[in-house]
């Protein structure tokens, strides 16, 4: 095994020791993944459950296991074998899920299984009703304590972000309910094609035109229509240039895959490439006629292999070096995937050429932050945070180096959690277990907030309930609509902000912060900033909230510096005041707005 094989295994090993909560491994398309599932099955104590989606990934898996001298069943209807009887099973998760009685510790014979290794875990859904998860359920009812390993190249699903809540690198990256508690084990794609484990990916811009699908948005499923597709890409007098490109860039290359929007269109780009050397699979290809076409093409008999998002996973041809994209992909995920198929060490073979026909925005080498990109022009930003310094990583956008806006809503960073550290090792003591490990819980602060009226904790800018009081919050709608029935207060629909810096009836220097609407109704803050104390309240009611990017260290000192550098800040989106004798006061500012009453910036023309 390589190191970072030896190295994945040991984490695991030594996690599942630990706890049982479901663990991620990551691993980059082509590094061995079912070498370290071999493995992990080969040193399991108890009986072993190694689930995939596509049956060539269940025989790749299972050869593997087969490669130690030790047999392994295999439950797939697809590859006409439903055994379930020996210590270790490799199976599909459509055939296991429509038999889990076969899955019964009394019908086999054997103890109940207690690790489930599952293999492209990026498919695990949330919802309890999917597939994985029936199988994981079932498991779990026959032993409570069954562990779940989850191995993927690409650790983020689509909609939901990453699918583990902690990283092993001391950092949160999904939500508290992914499922996958733990990534123990990363490999970063740069590391392995630095070691010279995969082949160097070279992504070149044609010289050529290519399609825009700029103006498509994903339907609500996350994934591109196919009618919208085949309207940008069905006849496009791009397309017969596009293949010629890729003809002749491929002069001197192996293997060609090509990978197509919609069916239409793969069908239109066989027709450029020459006959007697290219062929095509779609979703509707025939099972034999699939396994002689990717035969024949693993085969080096023919050589362009067109097809239509069936050959991202569990396709393994390692000849193939250049890929060609005439597809929008939905994802970083779906990118990494594809280009994946072009990453594996052949003999002869130098790089991997990526032409990229459809003007894909994503970068091979960075994951998605953990969240939908907010902005078309936001880019992974790095933030540390001031109460435990993490860096984060965030959404947002430059200026230069500077980072003028972010996204980032809670630090990601895990700190030690003393009394639950106390109470785990404590508990690990008296069990006289060798193992003591700090238990980490994700750091408190707040980047961006919502207080509570009752108790004056911060909680996330979603949420319904006090984290601190579980007091029901206070509806910004409510707000806004009890603010409008009062004859003493004015709303603000905030379409500006501006500042000035200016002197008050003493003489004394002061920003005058004035906020108007669409109409013209304006409500003003005043601020003094020359004492410590005045530039800490001016901290505490304005900036903290005002900053596009929170947390960071600027700390002004003068009117003049605030209005050098409002860059850095960002109205409300609404602002209620109260008329307080003659004047008016800002008694509330509302910001992240997401609620019925329409903001100033989506008025419509």
């Amino acid at each position: 095994m390589r190191p970072y094989q030896q190295q994945a295994v040991g984490r695991v090993v030594e996690h599942f020791r630990a706890g049982d909560d479901p663990a991620v491994v990551v691993l980059p398309t082509g590094s061995g993944k079912s070498l370290v599932i071999a493995e992990l099955a080969r040193l399991a104590r108890g009986r072993v459950l190694v689930l995939a989606h596509v049956r060539e990934l269940v025989e790749q898996n299972h050869a593997k296991y087969l490669a130690y001298g030790l047999q392994a069943d295999i439950f797939s209807a697809g590859l006409g074998r439903k055994e379930s009887g020996r210590q270790v099973v490799f199976g599909s998760v459509q055939s296991v899920v429509r038999n889990l009685d076969a899955f019964d510790a009394e019908k086999a014979g054997q103890g109940a299984f207690t690790l489930l290794v599952i293999d492209e875990c990026h498919r695990v859904s949330l919802d309890d009703d999917s597939s994985y998860r029936r199988v994981i359920d079932h498991l779990q009812r026959r032993n409570p304590r069954l562990k779940v390993l989850g191995l993927t190249a690409t650790p983020y699903r689509l909609g939901q972000g990453f699918i583990y809540h902690r990283h092993h690198h001391g950092m949160v990256r999904g939500d508290e309910t992914c499922f996958f508690r733990d990534c123990v084990f990363e490999q970063p794609l740069r590391l392995m094609v630095k070691q010279g484990y995969l082949a160097p990916p070279r992504r070149i811009d044609a010289a050529v035109a290519g399609y825009d699908f700029s103006a498509l948005a994903p339907a609500a499923s996350g994934l591109y229509r196919e009618e919208e597709l085949n309207r940008v890409v069905a006849g496009h007098r791009a397309t017969p240039g596009i293949i010629a490109n890729v003809v002749e860039q491929a002069a001197e290359r192996q293997g060609v895959m090509i990978f197509a929007a919609t069916v239409a269109h793969a069908e239109e780009i066989l027709g450029y490439l020459p006959a007697d050397e290219a062929a095509l699979i779609t979703g509707a290809t025939p099972g034999r006629e699939r396994e002689a076409i990717i035969a024949a093409f693993k085969g080096r008999e023919i050589k362009y292999l067109v097809n239509v998002a069936v050959l991202t996973t569990g396709f393994d041809a390692p000849h193939v070096d250049l890929i060609a994209i005439l597809r929008p992909t939905e994802s970083v995920g779906l990118y990494q995937q594809i280009v994946g198929r072009g990453l594996r060490l052949a003999p002869g073979k130098q790089d991997c050429l990526i032409l990229d026909y459809a003007g894909n925005p994503w970068d091979l080498y960075a994951p998605e932050v953990g969240a939908p990109k907010p902005a078309s022009d936001a880019e992974p930003v790095q933030v540390e945070c001031p109460e435990c310094g993490h860096a984060n990583l965030f959404w947002g956008k430059r200026d230069g180096e500077l980072v003028i806006e972010h996204y980032g809503r809670r630090c990601q960073g895990l700190v030690v959690d003393s009394a639950r550290s106390h109470a785990i090792n404590s508990a690990r003591s008296r069990a006289k277990s060798a193992t003591s490990t700090p238990a980490m819980t994700q750091c408190t602060f707040r980047f961006r907030f919502k207080v509570c009226g009752e108790c004056g904790a911060e909680n996330d800018i979603a949420a319904r309930r006090c984290h601190g009081c579980q007091t029901l919050l206070v509806d910004a709608d409510d707000k806004l609509k009890a603010a409008l029935r009062l004859k003493d207060a004015r709303v603000l629909r905030v379409a500006g902000m501006q500042l000035e810096a200016t002197v008050n009836g003493r003489g004394m220097p002061r920003l005058k912060v004035t906020y108007h609407d669409e109409d013209g109704a304006t409500l003003v803050e005043w601020f003094a900033l020359e004492t410590p104390a005045q530039r800490g309240a001016f901290h505490a009611v304005f900036l903290r909230d005002h900053l596009r990017a929170p947390g960071g260290a600027w700390r002004p000192t003068s009117p003049q510096e605030v209005i050098d550098e409002q860059r850095r800040l960002r109205a409300p989106d609404f602002v209620v005041g109260r008329k307080v004798g003659r004047h008016w006061q800002v008694r509330e500012k509302l910001f992240d707005y997401r609620g019925r009453y329409r903001r100033a910036d989506s008025a419509t023309l």
